[in-house]
């Protein structure tokens, strides 16, 4: 099964050409620039593995390791990190960490950590999710009705997966942002509203348009 990895690193830069090596190795990668999103996602979405910076701005990479573990988050975590801080990665690592990568380091060996700690992991989640028969595969990147396959986007998938894992509650068009957008600024409510609107056509080419339900005044849900 592809694995599914959470990046947060403050450097935009390197974010970028890790999340392009690891989807070249066939990963999802999720990317995230501050510890603030990275704990909005984590709230939100399951993961294979976190490649968290220690040296993140507001919130450290300590403090969302800890949070995370504090709610009973399994995932593994492995640390990015400076030389300068290698002195406190006995913290991190008793707050929770599994591994850490000290920078600058060399991809292949990231690589390798990444591979080590997935094989080392036990009871990865399931790649898929059924809400009213509907089933969204997140690897294979479709839905599934009545054997009609549709293929998705990569934010159809990451919006249709928020709202079926959150069955039965109302969000709105600023709650999905926060969950789905965090680090994106750019992105609007009403970006929300159009994405909403594609992936009602994605669901209506699959037989499902009533999938998403429009609550007037509140929002949008998914019923169990």
């Amino acid at each position: 099964m592809m694995a599914k990895l959470l990046l947060v690193d403050d450097d935009i830069e390197l974010g970028q050409v890790l999340t392009d090596n690891l989807g070249a190795q066939g990963f999802l990668v999720e990317y995230c620039s501050t510890g603030e999103d990275a704990l909005q996602l984590l709230t939100n979405f399951r993961y294979d593995l976190i490649v968290l910076d220690w040296g993140l701005p507001g919130i450290s990479g300590e403090d969302v390791c800890l949070s995370f573990r504090r709610e009973g988050g399994q995932t593994p975590i492995l640390f990015l990190t400076g030389r300068g801080d290698i002195h406190h990665l006995e913290t991190g690592l008793g707050a929770g960490a599994d591994d850490y990568v000290v920078k600058p380091f060399d991809i292949r060996e990231l690589m390798a950590r990444i591979k080590s700690l997935l094989k080392r992991r036990t009871g990865a989640f399931s790649n898929l999710l059924e809400v009213q028969g509907l089933v969204l595969d997140t690897e294979a990147r479709s839905i599934k009705f009545d054997d009609k396959v549709v293929l998705l986007r990569g934010k159809e998938i990451s919006l249709l997966e928020f709202l079926m894992r959150n069955t039965n509650r109302v969000f709105s068009a600023q709650q999905i942002l926060e969950a789905v957008w965090p680090s994106d600024a750019e992105v609007t409510t009403g970006s929300v509203r159009s994405w909403i609107n594609l992936l009602r056509q994605k669901l209506a080419e699959a037989g499902k348009p009533e999938l998403i339900e429009t609550v007037t005044r509140f929002g949008y849900t998914i019923k169990a």
